[in-house]
Formats: structure tokens, C-alpha cells, sequence
């Protein structure tokens, strides 16, 4: 079983091809503790906000989480179309 809010950058491209695009970004959901990523399943389930503009994931208060280059389309990352 795969599980979509357990972070990865896996899961992360697969909810972002099943999500749409908004003001420059994508809506995403994973474990969280405390409104921080978390890498481990927990009750809490959070928002973060992936912007391919850069290749940062923020959290609900646009707090940058992660970076990564996979996802920057500065970097030659090809968002899905919608």
C-alpha cells in the first residue's frame, strides 16, 4: 500500500498530477506534526503548497519546508499540464 500523505518526492509528484494549478502553485497534503512535515504517518494531516517557480515546498504559513531541484522548473522541471 502506498500511501499519498507519507512524504516523498514520489508522492509529492503524484499528488501534484492529480491536483491543479493555482497563483503559482499546487495544494499537497502529508503527515505533519505540529503543522511541520513530518516523515513518519501521525493523526495530523497538513497542507503545504508546492511552487515549481523555484522548487519550494511551503508550509500554511509559507514558511519554506524543502527545496529541490527536481521540481524547479528553472532546473528544467516540466509541470503537468492542466
Amino acid at each position: 500500500m502506498n500511501d499519498l500523505y507519507l512524504f516523498s518526492e514520489e508522492n509529492l509528484a503524484k499528488q501534484i498530477n492529480e491536483t491543479k494549478y493555482e497563483l503559482g502553485f499546487y495544494r499537497v497534503k502529508f503527515y505533519a506534526l505540529d503543522g511541520k512535515l513530518s516523515g513518519d504517518v501521525t493523526d495530523e494531516v497538513s497542507e503545504f503548497y508546492l511552487y515549481p517557480s523555484g522548487g519550494t515546498l511551503r508550509d500554511k504559513n509559507f514558511n519554506i519546508v524543502l527545496y529541490s531541484s527536481k521540481f524547479d522548473i528553472y532546473r528544467g522541471y516540466i509541470p503537468p499540464n492542466k
